[in-house]
């Protein structure tokens, strides 16, 4: 490789101490910076990091790097390792009892175009969004990756860096480029919990290809690839707090996304369908327990939107409701165990709520009318009726 006169003093001083392609650690860097007057040494850490603590010198055998545009790039000599994705079927699992609701049939016809197109969906917690995009892949029966982004995530773990295999340094591609070269879908979830290591991704979002400085690789995309994001805002962080963790996205990034889909959560009419294919799944089937379910969590949520509470009942916690009460035979305890999650006052108020449901009163009378809202509601329930499944 070729080194500004700095860095190659730093490459010379610890050569000598360690010797050519030895693997050394933080503590070494420190010394091998020391014996030269040099600072410190974060490009070294950033471009040869092989694992924890640990950085590979280079070597006779190193790849040498060109001043070439990425379509001139070889292929260079290195030890690339077969990863377990390259043997196995990444179609998602179907599950029997999803019911298609939403944007669905937007998405899915994105995916089944094979035109590389890449979906920023967004949503409140608990809303579906992964699970539709995975049922999707499942009913095309095309494969999909998906990686959970942290504020960790960087561009080794995306595209790939060297690793210690059986005692050698090989280098291991990560889940962008297996996504990449088998042409599939790559699924970036909670992609707001991210940093600014994730405009390593730009020219991925571009479908353009990437260019693998590590191994002097140029990667372009096979037909049929595209990228997927969900996340709990829209890249602009939580105004409200209640995502803990979310970051501003850089501007650039978001804009490579060609469109940003707001996922709702389902109607009543379709989130009852939701829970009845829960309790079917569990074994214990009450259309009764799943009528009030879904009556409960849409009064709640009504109130959530017009301020009235801080806390909201997710599709995802109705699940774990209905699961409970597939356990314990118990509506009530069902309930209790699965708001217990909040304050004091908050789970109170959402069980006496639940309780007025299931005794009969009528909801109207629990929260404030709204007949734009009422309306809208009955638009979608039509338009999910025709959904194709």
């Amino acid at each position: 490789m070729i080194f500004s006169p700095q860095k190659q003093k730093f490459i010379d001083s610890a050569t000598e101490m360690f010797g050519a392609g030895s693997v050394i650690t933080n503590k070494q860097i420190k010394e091998a910076s020391a014996a030269v007057g040099i600072p410190r040494a974060g490009w070294f850490k950033r471009q040869f990091k092989i694992g924890y603590n640990q950085f590979k010198l280079p070597g006779e055998t190193a790849p040498t790097v060109i001043e070439n545009t990425p379509t001139q790039v070889e292929t260079a000599t290195v030890n690339l390792v077969a990863t377990n994705m390259e043997k196995q079927n990444l179609v998602p699992s179907a599950f029997e009892g999803f019911v298609p609701w939403g944007h669905f049939k937007d998405i899915k016809q994105i995916v089944k175009s094979g035109i590389f197109y890449p979906v920023f969906v967004t949503g409140l917690s608990g809303n579906g969004k992964t699970l539709m995009i995975e049922q999707i892949h499942a009913k095309l029966k095309k494969e999909l990756i998906r990686v959970n982004i942290t504020i960790e995530t960087d561009e080794d773990d995306l595209l790939g860096g060297f690793r210690l295999v059986n005692g050698e340094t090989k280098f291991v591609p990560g889940p962008v480029i297996e996504a990449m070269e088998k042409g599939c879908t790559l699924l970036l979830d909670e992609c707001d919990l991210g940093s600014n290591k994730l405009l390593a991704l730009q020219p991925v979002l571009e479908g353009k290809g990437v260019y693998l400085k590590k191994v002097n690789k140029w990667v372009t995309p096979k037909q049929g690839f595209n990228v997927m994001a969900t996340a709990n805002t829209k890249g602009k962080g939580s105004e409200d707090g209640r995502f803990i963790g979310t970051n501003i996205l850089n501007e650039a990034f978001l804009e490579r996304f060609a469109i940003t889909i707001e996922q709702p959560y389902a109607t009543t009419k379709t989130e009852k369908k939701i829970v009845i294919g829960s309790m079917k799944k569990y074994g214990k089937v009450d259309e009764s327990f799943a009528d009030n379910l879904t009556k409960w969590a849409d009064v709640i949520r009504k109130t959530f939107f017009d301020g009235g509470v801080d806390e909201v009942i997710s599709t995802r916690r109705l699940d774990h409701i209905v699961k409970a009460f597939a356990i314990f035979g118990d509506k009530m305890k069902a309930i209790d165990l699965c708001v217990a999650r909040f304050d004091d006052e908050t789970k109170d108020s959402f069980k006496d709520l639940y309780t007025k449901i299931d005794s009969g009163v009528d909801i109207s009378t629990l929260t404030s009318d709204d007949s734009s809202i009422d309306a809208e509601l009955a638009e979608m329930d039509e338009e999910e009726d025709d959904a194709d499944f």
